[in-house]
């Protein structure tokens, strides 16, 4: 099925991801008034790619020009491991444009064969943001036979013009000649009042947290979202036909902290208002500087331990970099004694406690934007061993993000791998200095 566009009618339409190999692309545009000249741009809010520290992690592309993006940030977790530079970055704001480009629903047909574009996928003046899938557990899919699940125009976010400046987010994207194209087996339909609907592929999931985005968040219910951004619930796997039901009493508003999954990578929204109340970069470096001001020490060795500059990026760590048993929480330096290789090659047996279990360093989480408060770095993710605050870490540790067909799990923000243990986050216990 196609539908067609009418760009000459300022509705709608502002972001469309598209799909090139393992890579997805999105436009983000607004409609309405066009901004007055020598006018501060408005930001609407910023978009975070999930999961984006690892080496060969989910990358992130914003087209030239499209949208005005944020600094880059120079640390291992918050941006890309060769860097946010050029067209590749983990986060996106989204701004007003200078002018309005939005399209509104227009014309349907049904085609017997699919069109080929003659543009590239990712290479359209329009594409905005590029997201590459991550394979389960965190990391990018590699290889010549990984296979992309994000649908090559996945989503569209509409953003209006005038305050509150509200943003919805829609399934489908139009192309660069203002069409929207389903696949044969994407699930469609006819509403009630005689527009077509419809489902992607694999389809577009939202997920609203209950008590928004701070120290009170719960995790919401995952929803899926149609072309026309209606709200259904979930399929019965990812891909079925057959549409969930219509939820009547919910919308397709981004709200702070809403998160988007695209069977493939996933985003978190955050808004103007939500980033002011988010730790900055400056707190966080001084929550690094004040806990190695405690000169915590390591129990045995006695050896004095120190959380690494973020500046030095995620290299192989150096004899005061903290390590954690990630069963107990109890925090040493680097050893090689207590190995328990018969139960895994990073299982250790703590000296302290004698519990087995993954023995991994620890690494400050440094993307601002995924913490709910500004409170101090107590607790590591297991098994990776980012560390975040309390309430965030518990957040994150409570909120499944879909896999696969129909799976959930829970995993680290900051670098994507799945959570284990009955938390899935262990409270850091340091040993201050003997004297």
């Amino acid at each position: 099925m196609v539908l067609e566009g009418n760009p000459e009618v300022g509705s709608p339409r502002t972001s469309d991801l598209q799909h090139l190999e393992n890579q997805g692309s999105c436009v983000l545009s607004s409609p309405g008034e066009d901004a007055q000249p020598g006018e501060e741009p408005i930001k609407y809010g910023e978009l975070i790619v999930l999961g984006c520290c690892e080496e060969g992690g989910e990358e992130t592309e914003a087209q030239r020009g499209e949208v005005t993006g944020p600094r880059a940030h120079s640390c291992y977790n918050g941006c890309l491991a060769s860097g946010d530079k050029g067209r590749r970055r983990s986060r996106l704001a989204l701004s007003r444009r200078p002018h309005a480009n939005g399209v509104k629903p227009d014309v349907m047909h049904h085609i017997s064969t699919p069109l080929v574009s003659k543009i590239g996928r990712s290479t359209e003046n329009m594409i905005d943001f590029v997201v590459t899938d991550t394979s389960p557990g965190g990391g990018a899919a590699e290889g010549p036979s990984a296979q992309s699940t994000i649908s090559r125009y996945a989503c569209r976010i509409l953003c209006d013009r005038r305050p509150p400046y509200t943003s919805r987010i829609y399934a489908a994207g139009f192309d660069a000649s203002s069409n929207i194209f389903l696949g044969e087996r994407a699930a469609k339909w006819r509403t009630p009042d005689g527009l077509m609907d419809g489902l992607t592929t694999n389809g577009v999931l939202v997920m609203h947290p209950a008590g928004g985005f701070s120290e009170d968040s719960a995790p919401g219910v995952w929803r899926e979202i149609s072309v026309c951004g209606n709200v259904y619930t979930l399929r019965d796997s990812r891909s079925a036909q057959q549409r969930g039901k219509l939820v009547e009493n919910e919308s397709n508003v981004l709200q702070d902290g809403s998160l988007i999954d695209l069977c493939g990578a996933t985003l978190l929204w955050r808004t103007p208002a939500g980033l002011l109340r988010a730790p900055t970069l400056k707190q966080l470096e001084a929550q690094r500087q004040e806990a190695n001001a405690a000169r915590p020490q390591c129990p045995v060795g006695l050896s004095t331990l120190a959380f690494p500059s973020p500046a030095r990026g995620r290299t192989a760590p150096d004899k005061q970099q903290p390590w954690v048993y990630v069963r107990c929480g109890h925090v040493h330096g680097y050893h090689g004694w207590g190995c328990r290789r018969e139960r895994g090659p990073q299982e250790r047996e703590c000296p302290l406690c004698r519990l087995v279990g993954p023995y991994v360093p620890l690494w400050l989480g440094q993307e601002a934007g995924l913490c709910l408060d500004p409170g101090p770095p107590s607790h590591a993710f297991a098994p990776c061993g980012h560390v975040c605050s309390e309430k965030t870490a518990r957040y994150w540790a409570q909120t499944p993000l879909p896999h696969g067909t129909h799976a959930f799990h829970a995993a680290c923000p900051f670098c994507g791998a799945w959570l284990t243990g009955e938390h899935g986050c262990v409270r850091l216990i340091f040993q201050g200095p003997l004297d």
